[in-house]
């Protein structure tokens, strides 16, 4: 509930507990008048002086002060219990909070007076019901994907093993064999590194958030190092990166966390591309925006995996494992970077091209 509402509702508690104050008072007048003052004033009168003279006599005389006191003494007993009523809707909040802790999946029902609270309590338990469905979806997740990775560390692993154990019982082995035997080992061993690093991934995104150092960065030198870098990925999958950029294009950044966010998207880009075919990157500056755009030619992707494709743990091919695909927060850590330099990620998929446009 934002200020306007909570005055909006503190001000409609206060003026209907002074219109009832001042309803319920007049009201106790009018009776008295009425019955007091009026149907049984001779009864009264009669009765107190045959009691006694002196008494009646007094009343007579004293009658104003007498009927101020009476009016003021039901003022205030009646403004004590309207305001001992309206502590009640503070007893019925907290229990309302109370029910929402314990069982947010049953509706919260107050009286007319707080219906307005009613509304904010029972949105507050409904994004309270999706914060936890979304919490225990993450573990989920995660918990799924370190039973893979872990399945999937114990292939390479094995290997690696039974390898160097032919090596070493295998007395007469030829030289070939050797070097094949070698050969499969270290690849396994690198599969492994990779799978390690992952881990290791996983665990520092989940445990702290990514520290931003600024500094001034050119973007046009720090593409053609990464583009560098990839080259060997490129050439394995028969990939042609094509980059449209200036000369010098500077941005004040982190170097090495923007570094790693582009490296994400091409990476993807390399993942997800047909044989044969180019990766397209163009850097543009106008209006004092930095436009960069990653195009690539792959399946398409259908729209609700679309929507997700930046979700942690998140893999819009799902047939690959964790042997064949990353760990699903290469996009989420890249959005991330992006959105702590104060800059925005989104992605279309027309036909059989993919394109991420980020603006800086």
């Amino acid at each position: 509930m934002n200020n306007k509402e909570f005055r909006k509702l503190k001000n409609s508690l206060s003026r209907k507990c002074i219109m009832k104050i001042l309803l319920y008072s007049i009201m106790s007048i009018i009776i008295l008048e009425i019955f007091v003052d009026g149907i049984f004033n001779d009864i009264l009168a009669e009765n107190t002086a045959q009691f006694s003279g002196h008494l009646y006599y007094w009343f007579i005389g004293n009658k104003t002060i007498i009927m101020v006191l009476t009016y003021f003494i039901i003022l205030i007993t009646i403004t004590f219990i309207v305001i001992r009523n309206s502590n009640n809707n503070i007893i019925e909040t907290i229990s309302a909070i109370d029910k929402i802790l314990k069982n947010p999946e049953q509706d919260i029902k107050l009286s007319n007076d707080l219906i307005v609270l009613e509304n904010r309590l029972n949105n507050i338990r409904a994004d309270l019901i999706a914060s936890k469905n979304k919490a225990s979806e993450e573990t989920q997740k995660k918990n799924d994907l370190i039973m893979y990775m872990a399945h999937d560390l114990k292939t390479p692993l094995t290997s690696v093993i039974g390898y160097l154990s032919l090596l070493t019982q295998e007395k007469e082995i030829s030289k070939d064999m050797q070097e094949k035997y070698i050969k499969i080992a270290l690849d396994k061993s690198i599969r492994l590194e990779e799978l390690t690093n992952q881990f290791f991934e996983i665990t520092r995104y989940n445990l702290q958030e990514i520290p931003i150092n600024k500094s001034k960065i050119d973007l046009s030198f720090l593409m053609e190092q990464l583009i560098d870098e990839f080259y060997p990925m490129l050439q394995e999958n028969g990939l042609n990166c094509i980059v449209n950029k200036p000369k010098h294009i500077y941005f004040l950044g982190d170097g090495d966390k923007l570094a790693r966010a582009f490296g994400n998207l091409i990476k993807n880009a390399i993942s997800y591309s047909y044989k044969n075919t180019d990766i397209e990157i163009e850097i543009l500056q106008k209006e004092g925006k930095i436009n960069i755009i990653f195009k690539n030619k792959g399946d398409k992707i259908p729209k609700y995996k679309l929507e997700k494709i930046f979700d942690k743990f998140y893999r819009a091919d799902e047939a690959r494992t964790s042997s064949t695909g990353g760990t699903g927060l290469g996009l989420a850590i890249t959005k991330e970077i992006i959105e702590l330099h104060g800059g925005t990620i989104k992605v279309k998929n027309d036909n059989e091209y993919i394109e991420f446009y980020i603006e800086l």
